[in-house]
């Protein structure tokens, strides 16, 4: 399998790439290619003390980066030198199996809808990260960013498309949908989450879905659902308090120990356990998103992705090409267009 990694996207670009790309080759068995500037990659490894480019990596020239402040609109274009367009570019020849950048969300969104192309029948594609639960499982929340003014066609959509990523790439054979909503009543929202709730109860009745109804955004974490679904928007906003309190325990915990010696004591009692729940609340074991909706796998990196981040980020890419989910939404898509004729 090989992996094509934007080396110039991210906050500690060439570095953290390059560097969890060596571990990736090394752990996985893979190929990757880095994307970016021959001379900058290969100073990362001079850095580190690597004469060679490590067997299973090769080097892809592209002297351009997406800025992050480029008008996403624009930078196919503008930025057809650049290392995410020639990346995505690789992907949508056959050139790898999978693409992976941690640089602008929205130049990447737009870069893989118009060279990677959405999947036939798909309207818009989806950032669908995956978040952890109490039960050790995980929920992916569709949409969290991309799409931030929804129609209930999309909404549908999106519970189809991330339910199918979840029983192929994740496992789990009868993923639970659920919509995003301030009550669990069917009569409870605005007029796009009852028009969508109408469409996703009759989609989990013809079979396509298992739709369990509305989901407040406190039974999220709680593990009451595989797939959360809901606009951009509100998905960011869910998103966004989840990783704020996560955060605000942690520190809360660091605080807590460091009180007294018999708290300090406790520490060293429960140190392990503690690292257990540090650990699945760290967002560079989860690596990235994938676009949901792109025919072939395209994950977005954290922007602050460190080399663990890069690693898990690959790593979540090889299991999305695995999955091969595609064909499998192709089918369902069809399927549901047979039932509305």
């Amino acid at each position: 399998m090989k992996i094509i990694l934007d080396a110039m996207g991210g906050d500690h670009a060439p570095e953290a790439p390059v560097m969890g790309a060596i571990d990736a080759v090394k752990d996985f068995g893979i190929e990757v290619v880095l994307v970016g500037r021959g001379e900058e990659i290969l100073e990362v490894l001079k850095k580190h003390g690597i004469e060679n480019l490590p067997n299973g990596m090769e080097i892809a020239h592209a002297e351009d980066v997406v800025d992050m402040h480029d008008d996403p609109g624009s930078v196919i274009h503008k930025r057809k030198n650049s290392s995410m367009i020639i990346g995505l570019k690789m992907l949508s020849e056959g050139k790898g199996d999978a693409f992976v950048s941690a640089g602008s969300t929205g130049a990447l969104l737009t870069g893989a809808t118009l060279l990677v192309k959405r999947v036939k029948g798909i309207r818009r594609a989806s950032l669908a990260p995956a978040i952890p639960t109490k039960g050790g499982g995980s929920v992916i929340i569709c949409d969290c960013g991309a799409n931030v003014e929804c129609t209930p066609e999309f909404l549908l959509q999106f519970g189809l498309v991330a339910s199918e990523y979840v029983r192929n790439v994740m496992g789990v054979q009868n993923p639970r949908v659920g919509l995003l909503n301030n009550g669990t009543e069917d009569s409870k929202g605005t007029p796009l989450q009852k028009e969508a709730y109408a469409l996703l109860k009759d989609a989990g009745e013809k079979g396509l879905l298992n739709f369990v109804g509305n989901v407040e955004a406190r039974a999220v974490p709680l593990g009451e659902v595989d797939v959360i679904v809901c606009d951009g928007f509100s998905g960011n906003v869910l998103l966004k308090s989840i990783e704020g309190t996560a955060m605000f325990m942690g520190s809360m915990m660091k605080k807590m120990f460091k009180k007294n010696v018999f708290s300090k004591l406790g520490y060293l009692l429960c140190k392990s356990g503690v690292s257990d729940i540090v650990k699945i609340l760290d967002y560079r074991e989860i690596g990235g998103t994938q676009l949901l909706g792109i025919k072939k796998p395209v994950v977005k990196a954290h922007g602050s992705s460190d080399p663990l981040a890069f690693h898990s980020a690959i790593r979540q890419a090889i299991a999305a090409a695995d999955g091969n989910f595609t064909a499998q939404l192709e089918q369902r898509l069809a399927a549901m267009k047979e039932t509305e004729a």
